[in-house]
């Protein structure tokens, strides 16, 4: 028997699943035939598993295996005929809800598409498909896009907030560390963690190019959506003062738990098929957790106050 992993317990007794067992998971909102790798129980003792309770590192059937991940039991039912049943049931749902947005042709022109050409017909079918698969994509995504945020965090973005907006106190920048140097921090803690359980999925190069992503997203988005008004001269001042620099490498953690809030509507706007929609979720939440874990260091114990000139020109833009 192999040693046992911190922070787990393989006690095969409170585990619903077993190890090569076949199964049916929740990948979004529908489920998918897979295989259960490795089953252990969390204690919730190690730092990079926080959550207790069994949990499943499964392989989902004729996908590759950078998709393989952990799953705790709520994602996870036994492969039977009335589970068979309800995994076709929500794909059934799925394209009927998705068949509601779609564009009916009007009666009045039904001699004219009765009389089309076959090669017609065709073409329209490929575009009425191509129309349901991207909305079935919306609707789905309309509800699983959820980036589940520490609640450490959301005081943070409480305590961020009212000192702006109420004490009228700025965020000290630059900020060490910036939101540049705090991602590649997380990026090299990640490749050198000795958590075994990460899943194959955490690819260096697929986290790399959501890491780049993370950093553009940010700078597009500080000067339009993630400042408060009280902000906007300091932040004036930042781009004159660093005209060299990304606003990725001036601001710090404090702006970037802001975007978190926002990346949700952000990314229903994108045209990201589902399975890389929960990709980049899980990453997030993932950076996220980085971000509680080393909260004292990445985030300002003091904001500073404004200056009586600064408050006046502030009060005017």
């Amino acid at each position: 028997m192999s040693e046992k992993a911190p922070g787990t317990d393989r006690s095969s007794t409170s585990l619903l699943f077993r190890s090569n067992e076949r199964i049916l998971c929740f990948h979004g909102p529908l489920l998918y035939e897979a295989k259960v790798v490795k089953a252990e129980m969390w204690d919730g003792t190690d730092p990079d598993a926080p959550e207790p309770g069994p949990h499943y590192f499964v392989h989902y059937k004729g996908w590759k295996q950078t998709w393989d991940e952990w799953v705790d039991e709520s994602r996870a039912l036994k492969f039977n005929e009335e589970n068979l049943a309800k995994q076709k049931a929500l794909r059934v749902a799925a394209l009927q809800a998705s068949k509601k947005r779609t564009i009916v042709v009007p009666a009045k022109h039904s001699a004219r598409v009765e009389s089309e050409s076959e090669s017609q017909r065709s073409r329209k079918r490929v575009r009425e498909q191509s129309v349901e698969k991207t909305e079935e994509q919306e609707v789905s995504r309309s509800v699983e896009v959820k980036i589940p945020i520490p609640n450490a965090l959301k005081a943070q973005l409480v305590d961020d907030w009212e000192r702006v907006t109420k004490d009228r106190l700025l965020v000290p920048v630059p900020r060490s560390p910036t939101v540049a140097q705090m991602l590649d921090q997380y990026q090299e803690h990640r490749r050198t963690s000795k958590d075994k359980r990460r899943p194959l999925r955490h690819d260096n190069e697929i986290v790399d190019e959501i890491i780049d992503g993370l950093k553009v997203y940010f700078d597009k988005a500080l000067g339009n959506i993630l400042l408060y008004r009280f902000e906007r001269y300091q932040y004036k001042q930042m781009l004159e003062q660093f005209p060299e620099r990304n606003p990725a490498e001036i601001y710090g953690c404090e702006h970037l738990l802001r975007l978190f809030v926002q990346l949700p509507n952000l990314i229903m706007h994108t045209n990201m098929d589902d399975d890389a929609v929960v990709l980049l979720k899980d990453q997030l939440g993932d950076i996220l957790k980085y971000m509680h874990k080393f909260s004292k260091a990445l985030f300002a114990s003091e904001y500073e106050n404004a200056s009586p000139a600064y408050v006046a020109v502030a009060k005017a833009t």
